[in-house]
């Protein structure tokens, strides 16, 4: 079990960057594999923020085919979707008090840490280094590790 991060996604769209095999790969494999793997809405999100700013990418996608693409995600035999708990706020507090200087923008990427460890989830496909910084996550970078 793993959850795929926005940056993975990005990648896996964008053929014109160096990371495009590889997390392209990762993500078709994902979408064909019976095996759990999670998305959250945070990423879902960010991934249609950045796929459709014009400032972020050279060629910014409409809305609706950045929907038409999460969608297909979706459709995954193993797909799920991490939300919040009822536990969400106990775990909210644990990672907070554990995780010192998390502040700004690390606060999007400890909401989906904190996910995942409240979903029981250890495993991260990324290249965003600011998850190492949660002790209970494992960051697997897709161009080694796949």
């Amino acid at each position: 079990m793993f959850v795929v991060d926005t940056n993975v996604l990005l990648y896996a769209v964008n053929q014109e960057c160096a990371e495009h095999r590889r997390c392209h790969a990762l993500v078709e494999r994902s979408r064909r594999q019976q095996l759990p793997w999670f998305l959250t809405w945070g990423v879902v999100y960010e991934f249609l923020r950045v796929i459709t700013h014009p400032s972020a990418v050279r060629r910014p996608w409409s809305a609706a085919r950045a929907w038409a693409f999460v969608e297909a995600l979706l459709t995954s035999p193993g797909i799920g979707v991490l939300t919040a708990t009822r536990r969400h706020a106990a775990v909210a507090k644990q990672t907070i008090s554990e995780v010192p200087g998390l502040a700004g923008n690390l606060l999007h990427d400890a909401h989906t840490a904190i996910l995942m460890r409240e979903h029981g989830i250890r495993s991260i496909y990324t290249r965003d280094s600011d998850f190492e910084r949660f002790p209970f996550v494992e960051v697997l970078d897709p161009l080694v590790n796949t």
